[in-house]
């Protein structure tokens, strides 16, 4: 998860699972996030972005899921440490 802890992990999931369920009771996404958000005290651009995070992970959008992304960040940080290492 993101460094920002802001919102907990409870509201984030109830947040999302609320996005979700509710897409068809709106006449875009952008408005489902929009409504969704103002209960929540959010921007609408942070759920947007939770929801686009929650759907990839699930698979039904396509992209690097978090636990790859974390891998790949790790591996980054690795190939650099060995780099810096090798250039002293």
């Amino acid at each position: 998860m993101s460094r920002n802890t802001r919102y907990s992990p409870e509201l984030r999931e109830r947040a999302v699972r609320m996005a979700i369920e509710k897409r068809a009771d709106y006449p875009s996404e952008w408005a489902t996030f929009t409504g969704i958000a103002k209960l929540f005290g959010m921007s609408p651009e942070t759920l947007r972005t939770w929801v686009r995070r929650d759907q990839v992970d699930h698979g039904t959008r396509v992209g690097l899921t978090t636990d790859e992304r974390a891998r790949l960040k790790a591996s980054n940080a690795r190939t650099a440490t060995c780099g810096a290492r090798t250039r002293s």
